[in-house]
């Protein structure tokens, strides 16, 4: 080694013996007089990037480790840092592709490719991230912990029978991880083997008997299998234990909700979505149709001020039609029923202004809507007056059928709507509060509807979120399509387990122009 490649490589030294102290400003220094030295020199350029890093300047850093790169794209140790560096400026597809990077160069490396999953999974990129596990998986087969995480992710991905099986496995190996046992429950409930799940959680509970989640998740198979009073006892132990998990207060609200408590119902519901969101709208790293519609309803606050959506002096939901709507439902097959003035007028108004204005968009969809469900604090006041109006005024369509769940809709004029699927529930109620003059076409904008339902033994995940297995068992059965044009305050009432999907959207362009629709499902599905 020459003299001068001896003093580059001894300032190099001195300067990663700085930095790995702490002492940042020196080892800068001795960074940059290594680059004055030998510009395009690699390894300061990378490290003088990590300390851009670390100072929190993180468009210099990105050039700088891009320029290193750029010099040697072989180091995936760089990739890596840059992929840290992107992710933390909320540039995560750029991380995500820089993670990769790096795994192509050392694919055996499981902290790489658990960066890379991770920021695969917070993009929504769920089947890339799941394939990342699996591989995480064939490295690491006896990895306890890296099996429960990919458990947990299929689970949440509604990939049941995996995480079912991953659940096992992990249980076969250490039998005594309540958390397991309790998320195995939440599986076995979620695919309707109700008997099985509640024998998981009692394990969880026999094993840790005060774990919030275990008693939550034991409340949510009593109330599939209609043991209210039961559920309802293993929340209370739950909040009393952990008074400010969200979950139990949602799951609270749910089981009331059964029980047609709907006021107590829906005070637990917003309690949730305080715990859970406070009283802002979702932050951090969003699509761009969510930030979209976050900077409109700033805007659109700054103007109008938000709305409480309070219970109306009078009715809620019009008593008209009554007679001819309960004839059409039990004359119809299949049972779809068409209203039209759904709400009284000031039911409407407010109702409209209270989703225009109330900050409970949390879910974002990538087809470009957004959801905003009752744990999330879509819980107004007025939604349960509409909801026990509906029930009574027309109870020859609802029978005694319970509201089981709601929530709403807000779709980006520019995008897509929701892919086909089905309700878990007998009675869907469907309807649509924006003004007729924001739809640009009168023919369309609305709901198409199958005329063949979900087969019973289909659980929630499979009819609920498999598209290709439901266009396959529909194009089977011959089915055929029924299309109810968008108008506004049109409800359509129809059997749940049917097969539905949004009509082609064609709204105008503004926030108050913005699609929205309110469903709300009735009783069990398979039940009426």
């Amino acid at each position: 080694m020459n003299q001068s490649r001896q003093a580059l490589q001894d300032l190099f030294d001195q300067a990663v013996a700085l930095h790995q102290r702490g002492e940042l400003v020196p080892a800068e220094r001795l960074y940059q007089q290594a680059l004055l030295m030998e510009p395009r020199s690699f390894a300061p350029r990378h490290m003088l990037g990590v300390i851009r890093f670390q100072q929190g300047r993180h468009d210099e850093a990105i050039d700088l480790i891009q320029g290193a790169l750029d010099l040697n794209p072989n180091v995936a140790a760089a990739w890596v840092n840059l992929g840290h560096v992107q992710n933390a400026a909320g540039r995560t597809d750029e991380a995500a592709a820089a993670y990769a990077r790096a795994v192509a160069l050392q694919p055996a490396d499981t902290g790489i490719l658990g960066a890379l999953v991770t920021v695969l999974w917070t993009r929504g990129r769920r089947d890339d991230a799941l394939a990342g596990m699996d591989q995480l998986v064939a490295l690491r087969p006896n990895d306890i912990e890296i099996r429960h995480h990919r458990a947990n992710m299929r689970r949440e991905a509604k990939r049941l029978d995996g995480a079912l099986a991953d659940y096992d496995m992990v249980l076969k190996a250490r039998p005594e991880l309540a958390e397991t046992w309790s998320n195995r429950g939440a599986v076995l409930s979620e695919m309707g083997r109700s008997a099985e799940a509640l024998e998981s959680l009692e394990r969880a509970l026999a094993l840790d008997p005060d774990m919030p989640a275990a008693l939550n998740n034991r409340a949510f198979t009593l109330r599939e299998l209609s043991r209210f009073d039961e559920a309802l006892v293993s929340l209370e132990r739950a909040i009393a234990g952990a008074p400010d998990y969200a979950p139990a207060h949602a799951n609270r609200g749910r089981v009331l909700s059964e029980m047609m408590r709907l006021e107590e119902s829906f005070q637990s519901f917003r309690k949730s979505g305080e715990l859970a969101y406070g009283d802002a709208a979702a932050a951090g790293d969003e699509p761009a149709h969510k930030s979209r519609h976050d900077e409109e309803q700033r805007a659109w606050l700054a103007e109008h001020g938000s709305f409480p959506g309070d219970r109306v002096a009078g009715r809620a939901v019009n008593p008209i039609n009554t007679e001819n709507a309960t004839k059409s439902w039990r004359d119809s097959d299949p049972k779809i029923v068409v209203i039209d003035n759904l709400l009284t007028e000031e039911a409407l108004a407010s109702l409209r202004l209270y989703c225009q204005g109330a900050k409970v968009w949390h879910t974002t969809y990538s087809q470009g809507y957004l959801g905003a469900f009752p744990e999330s604090g879509f819980a107004a006041p007025l939604l349960a007056q509409v909801a026990e109006e509906l029930a009574e005024t027309f109870q020859g369509i609802f029978a005694d059928h319970p509201l089981r769940y709601h929530w709403a809709f807000k779709y980006d004029s520019s995008l897509e709507g929701i892919g086909i699927h089905a309700d878990e529930a007998a009675v869907n109620v469907n309807f649509w509060i924006t003004p007729d003059a924001a739809n640009l076409d009168l023919k369309s904008g609305g709901l198409v509807i199958w005329d063949k339902a979900a087969p019973l033994d289909w659980h929630f995940a499979k009819y609920n979120a498999d598209e290709s297995a439901a266009y396959d068992f529909l194009a089977r059965s011959g089915a055929q399509t029924v299309t109810v044009p968008y108008r506004a305050n049109r409800a359509v009432i129809f059997d749940s387990n049917l097969f539905h999907k949004t009509d082609t959207i064609r709204f105008a362009p503004g926030y108050e122009n913005r699609r929205m629709n309110i469903t709300m499902l009735y009783g069990r599905r398979g039940r009426g």
